[in-house]
């Protein structure tokens, strides 16, 4: 120890992965009590530059001469492996505010509440560059922790664990410690706060999208101010909009229609009023753009309002629905105020705020805003985000005077946003951008990011190991696999890779399906050409466990499409109107998905035959709901429902028209060939023994469907582990006393009566 207090230690890389980037130190408990510290205290080290850390008890084996320290730590100090590292106790102090730059891809979507919780605890020094990755120092904050990991992985994907941040400034500059009352911010070109003058004479200090600062912030006078006061109505200059760093107009990818809609609407609005006086006309720039979530509603807006020189003032709807009603009135106010000409007020999210049906102060309160800010034409715009526009307030919508759609982006667009996000990134020559996109139906531009890093991810660990940096096939065939689309999230079916030539047999039931499903997903332009509409659905009956739900999934893997599976306990619903909204929202997901599959398993329990339920009507009502959205106003184009049932004779007959689904198509029970091929799919890892004719055994099994198939080598298998643990081999024995255990569970009378009604259709 010297005169000073201090230690000198070699710095020696840190194995412990649980300290990795995490602004952690460990010394010998030793070394900790001849600084007179506790783990847990702060130290400062020196080597070329200085920085500060928390320091930890290292293991009583360790070295009593080392520093033990991880490589961003090393290299905040300016030290490799072997270096001397001098150390001291330091003073620590909460940090006021921290500004931080990094990857665009983060600045984006990594909100400033999430960015400080993820480095809540951590002490830094300006110029220190700090992970993401979260400390914790007990259980108390455990959960915090694995929530915030959550929230990363959702908006980042596994990238942002090794994603690094650099501290551009910090008050105090060295050895401050984020805590929970941290101002945390991503660096930008304009003010962080300003102060402005209330009507009433008085100062307040606006931040981020202009909303008022805590009143931490503000010492004790801002901590007694009352509340009525914070809600006086405020002017400010632009300078108080900094916002999200617009992509620039040029190189918006994947929505370029709706942006230059977008464009135009406010270039004309904002730039040439002139033009609309010659023509004797004036328009209010309110204006609705909707879209699935992800698609990039609000990356539009931005994009275009930096191109026609207007400026942002961004507020997110859900936000202010989760605060209190006066927090939420002041946060909106005080957006408005910060509005200065060309302005824009963007507001993401505003069926939050403005819900459908429900009068709510804070809507009633958003709604005279609007009228506010768009009584001055060509001073200002609203623009408002909704990905579920049927859930807005009428009386919202009528002032919002135009409508933009951002859709959900085709094989063309997904193939934009995936040369955009990969840009920066190497791709191997052998990669296929566009084929790519043609296996990604149903992501939108947010998926598209994710499975991206998710490739990336992949390669970075590939090239870890001493593998090819590029990013490959394998990598983008990998992410596809583990990043589904936001769209179909909690209904779709994993189709494990099926296609028609995993389905025996039944050669002319796969014919019918190419034509009726797979044509019109696939060739919807050949349809166009010849001038017919593609056929809108097809009906599948036949016995239980003969295959239908599995050869929908074939299908739907044959042509890469989204398969929708729909539950009728999800669309039943006991309150009028609920059911119909529940279907209504089904078709229009199919729609944004689309190339969509719908999937109705017993059709027959979710649309029975009207007039003989004794619910109340629920299910009248669904099928009312079903046969409107099958031919309704609204183009089914590139969805295609499949119904499945063993009872077709229960199913309302309206469904069953053309123009609806017209192709009713019988499954049968597999013939004696077909079992032999069922059972040899079945059994293609099972080690049978020489003795096994399958195809003799198919012979036996009569009214035996295709899932009693599956079953039969299962037991068998069972059958020879119950023999012996360590038993190799399935012999016909085992394979006879699997028969006898397992009966067939096909009806004859039932299927006589499949037989005749599918005979009855054919003639």
């Amino acid at each position: 120890m010297t005169d000073s207090g201090s230690l000198t230690l070699t710095a020696t890389r840190a194995r412990a992965a649980l300290d990795a980037r995490r602004g952690i130190v460990r010394l010998h408990p030793e070394a900790l009590t001849a600084l007179g510290l506790r783990p847990g205290d702060a130290v400062e080290l020196t080597g070329r530059r200085a920085t500060a850390a928390i320091a930890l008890a290292a293991d009583r084996y360790a070295s009593r001469r080392a520093l033990y320290a991880d490589d961003l730590t090393l290299g905040n100090i300016g030290a490799r492996d072997g270096d001397a590292i001098r150390l001291a106790p330091v003073e620590l102090t909460a940090a006021d505010r921290v500004v931080l730059s990094g990857p665009a891809s983060a600045v984006a979507v990594v909100d400033p509440d999430t960015l400080r919780l993820a480095l809540l605890s951590k002490v830094v020094s300006e110029g220190d560059d700090v992970s993401l990755l979260p400390i914790e120092l007990g259980d108390a904050q455990r959960e915090l922790v694995a929530s915030t990991r959550r929230t990363l992985n959702n908006t980042l994907g596994m990238g942002w664990t090794t994603m690094v941040l650099n501290v551009v400034e910090a008050d105090p500059a060295h050895a401050a410690m984020i805590t929970s009352d941290t101002r945390v911010e991503w660096e930008h070109d304009v003010p962080d706060s300003i102060d402005v003058s209330l009507a009433s004479g008085r100062t307040v200090s606006l931040g981020r999208a202009g909303a008022p600062m805590p009143a931490s912030y503000g010492g004790e006078a801002a901590a007694s101010r009352p509340r009525a006061e914070a809600r006086e109505p405020v002017r400010a200059p632009a300078e108080a909009v900094p916002g999200i760093a617009p992509i620039p107009y040029d190189e918006l990818a994947g929505a370029k229609i709706p942006a230059e809609e977008l464009r135009e609407l406010l270039d004309l609005g904002f730039n040439h009023r002139e033009v609309l006086k010659v023509v004797g006309t004036d328009m209010a720039l309110g204006v609705l753009v909707s879209g699935p979530s992800g698609a990039g509603k609000a990356t539009v807006a931005r994009s275009v309002a930096a191109a026609v020189g207007a400026r942002i003032s961004e507020v997110s709807g859900h936000d202010l629905a989760a605060l209190e009603a006066n927090a939420a009135a002041d946060r909106l106010r005080a957006a408005v105020a910060a509005l200065d000409a060309p302005g824009v007020l963007l507001v993401r999210g505003v069926e939050a705020i403005a819900p459908a049906g429900k009068r709510t102060p804070l809507g009633t309160m958003f709604a005279q805003l609007v009228d506010e800010v768009l009584a001055d034409p060509g001073e200002h715009a609203v623009v408002c985000t909704t990905a579920r526009v049927e859930d807005v307030d009428t009386a919202l919508r009528s002032r919002l005077e135009h409508e933009v759609v951002v859709p959900m982006p085709d094989t063309e667009a997904r193939r934009d946003l995936l040369v955009y996000f990969t840009r920066g990134m190497k791709v191997a020559e052998d990669v296929k951008l566009e084929s790519v996109a043609q296996r990604a139906p149903g992501y939108v531009a947010s998926d598209l990011a994710v499975m991206v890093r998710e490739a990336g991810v992949r390669a970075a660990m590939r090239a870890k190991d001493g593998g090819a940096t590029a990013l490959q096939p394998s990598d983008f065939d990998g992410a596809l696999e583990s990043v589904r689309p936001t769209s179909m999230s909690g209904d779709s079916v994993e189709l494990g890779g099926l296609t028609l030539a995993d389905v025996g047999g039944m050669e002319d039931l796969k014919q019918t399906l190419t034509e009726t499903v797979l044509w019109p997903l696939t060739y919807p332009d050949a349809f166009t050409r010849l001038g017919i509409e593609a056929p809108r659905g097809i009906l599948l009956y036949g016995p239980p466990g003969c295959g239908k739900t599995y050869i929908v999934r074939a299908v739907a893997g044959e042509g890469h499409a989204n398969v929708l599976s729909v539950k009728g306990s999800e669309l039943l619903n006991k309150w009028v109107g609920e059911s119909e909204k529940n279907v209504r929202e089904l078709f229009r997901r199919a729609r944004q998905a689309s190339p969509t599959l719908m999937f109705f398993d017993e059709l027959d329990a979710l649309a029975p035959v009207r007039g003989g339920g004794t619910d109340g009507g629920t299910a009248d009502r669904v099928v009312a709901a079903l046969l409107t959205e099958l031919d309704g106003a609204e183009s089914l184009r590139d969805v295609v429902v499949v119904g499945a049932t063993n009872r077709p004779d229960m199913i309302d007959p309206a469904l069953l028209r053309p123009g609806r689904l017209e192709r009713l198509v019988y499954v049968p029970p597999p013939d004696a060939r077909g079992r032999a091929d069922i059972l040899r799919a079945n059994a293609r890892n099972v080690p049978f023994a020489d003795d096994v004719d399958l195809d003799a055994v198919a012979d036996e099994l009569w009214l035996y469907s295709a899932a009693d198939c599956a079953a039969l080598v299962r037991e068998a298998a069972l059958t020879a582990m119950r023999e012996s643990l360590e038993a190799s081999v399935v012999t016909a024995a085992h394979v006879e006393q699997a028969i006898e255990r397992v009966r067939p569970s096909l009806d004859p009378e039932q299927l006589e009566y499949l037989e005749n009604y599918a005979h009855s259709r054919e003639t």
